[in-house]
């Protein structure tokens, strides 16, 4: 647009019209009729020709401004001045001075309904005059805050002199204190001389004092300690005396069942009779080392052992049970079944020995408040008479009898006679502790909790139920202190349902007759299968 209006401007057309009107004025009279009409002429094609080039600058000026701008101002001036021209036109008639211009049309419509934008430059006059209040508002308060900061300034500079001046004061009465204090140690060292030889003097009479008194504490010490022994010495005797009645009835115990029968028994339930509890009890010296450890110190150490066990014990046990078992699946099911029953054990055990030293203790401490005490004191001391062979054999009839691993026989559980022993050590030291410490339930089919187990690296992470656990977790009361391992599946519930439906039908049938089941369930039942695995015995 603006380069049409540079053409518009550099013709010159309007000045050359004007001219041209002027002339044709002068000459008007004396010029014929076909000069007066071709001078009209050219005055209409030169009129033409600007209102081509105005027209063209209006439709360029439209176009810039889009859609709805420009469309009221058309409207109210362009349509009403083209309609009356053009009516005026048609009929023949010059155009009437009493049409409205396009101006006095645009004022009138204006003052009736104001535009948009104008609205919106009123707006914004009104914003620009909050502005610059605001603005005049901000200055001054800026101008206030100068004053108020030279203020503190000059106030923090005279406190700053003030500051300056107590200082220099302090460090003259400072200087006067060291004269005077330098002045009295003079005095002192003198005074101090005197008073040291009077202490010297005054402390050997003290220390001949205490020598005598630790003389005197030393004897009584003496006098105590003897009988503290000798206290233990009746307390050992009592214990023996009635281990030895123990031991005397058990040996008449099995010397009876030893008696021949007329079927040949296995070796594994030879093992299982010569590791009984009875025999397995032995009259052992106190460790008072073990008793002065705290529960803190026993607890800390069992936890590592416990962890240590998940860590390398197991995975040995792995390997062993491999070399018979592809399935993995299997073999963590057997050891966790394992760890599982021989906690169960290890727990009975502890109970059957804690009731055995409270028969044996109870003359000794008839009447006496601190029989508990005595009874755990005892225990924790005496923890290495743990009978740990006749709980792993216990531990391998029940895995024997379990439906999940026991059918069909695969594997002879001797092979984890290690792994299962360091289980029961450790579950029958957690006995020990106060409070206890256990492991925790699980079920195949249980919903998956996260504050108890973590899942394995092959679980399906998006899965809520457990197919079957891998390590049980250890609790303390119903807090969790380590946590266990589970392998999560979908579909878990519908695999534990049926893996019972396949121990259930492999079980043996009710219809069979007596002499067919006899020997096979009883062997299967009190002892370990010695044909499961064809790998030597360790």
């Amino acid at each position: 647009m603006a380069e049409n209006l540079k053409r518009l401007v550099s013709n010159e057309a309007l000045r050359t019209l004007q001219e041209k009107l002027d002339s044709w004025l002068k000459e008007y009279n004396t010029n014929t009729c076909d000069q007066n009409l071709n001078h009209c002429l050219e005055l209409i094609e030169q009129v033409a020709k600007v209102q081509g080039q105005l027209f063209g600058i209006l439709t360029t000026a439209a176009q810039e401004g889009g859609h709805n701008d420009g469309v009221e101002t058309i409207k109210s001036r362009l349509l009403p001045w083209l309609e009356a021209s053009f009516t005026a036109a048609s009929m023949g008639k010059p155009v009437d001075s009493k049409v409205p211009s396009l101006q006095n049309t645009f004022d009138r419509e204006r003052r009736k309904d104001p535009s948009p934008r104008d609205q919106d430059m009123q707006q914004l006059d009104s914003n620009l005059n909050s502005t610059r209040s605001q603005l005049n508002q901000v200055q001054d308060d800026l101008a206030e805050t100068e004053k108020n900061l030279e203020e503190t300034k000059n106030r923090s500079a005279i406190s700053l002199l003030a500051a300056e001046e107590e200082i220099n004061q302090l460090k003259k009465q400072l200087k006067s204190l060291q004269a005077q204090e330098e002045a009295r140690h003079r005095n002192t060292d003198q005074r101090s001389s005197e008073n040291r030889r009077s202490e010297l003097r005054s402390s050997e009479e003290r220390r001949c004092e205490q020598w005598s008194s630790l003389k005197r504490n030393a004897d009584q010490r003496d006098t105590e300690v003897t009988s503290d022994y000798k206290k233990q010495l009746r307390n050992l005797k009592e214990e023996i005396a009635v281990l030895s009645a123990e031991k005397s009835a058990l040996q008449g115990r099995s010397s009876r069942s030893r008696s021949p029968s007329p079927a040949p028994r296995s070796r594994s339930c030879s093992r299982s009779r010569s590791a009984s509890p009875s025999t397995a009890v032995k009259v052992r010296s106190p460790s008072p080392n073990r008793s002065k450890l705290s529960n803190v110190a026993r607890k800390a150490a069992l936890l590592s052992r416990f962890s240590d066990s998940y860590s390398q014990v197991r995975l040995d046990a792995q390997c062993l049970l491999r070399r018979c078992i592809d399935k993995a699946e299997t073999v963590q099911r057997i050891i966790y079944i394992a760890t599982v029953e021989a906690f169960h054990v290890a727990k009975m055990a502890f109970r059957h020995f804690k009731i055995r030293v409270r028969k044996s203790l109870t003359p000794s401490y008839v009447g006496s408040n601190d029989f508990e005490n005595a009874v755990s004191d005892y225990v924790i001391c005496h923890l290495d008479l743990y009978d740990s062979q006749s709980s792993v054999n216990d531990v391998i009839r029940a895995m024997n009898v379990n439906p999940k691993i026991s059918f069909p026989p695969v594997v002879d559980f001797c092979l984890l006679s290690d792994f299962i022993q360091e289980i029961c050590c450790i579950a029958f030291a957690m006995q020990a502790l106060e409070p206890p410490l256990d492991i925790a339930y699980g079920a195949d089919g249980e919903v998956f909790n996260d504050c108890k187990y973590r899942r394995s690296y092959d679980s399906d992470f998006t899965a809520p139920l457990v197919l079957y656990h891998v390590w049980p977790a250890l609790m303390e009361n119903d807090c969790v202190i380590m946590k266990g391992e589970a392998v999560t599946r979908r579909g878990a519930f519908w695999n534990s349902v049926r893996s019972l439906s396949r121990c259930r039908s492999r079980s043996l049938s009710p219809i069979c007759p007596r002499s067919q089941i006899g020997l096979s369930t009883m062997s299967r039942s009190r002892s370990p299968s010695p044909i499961r695995c064809g790998l030597p015995r360790f």
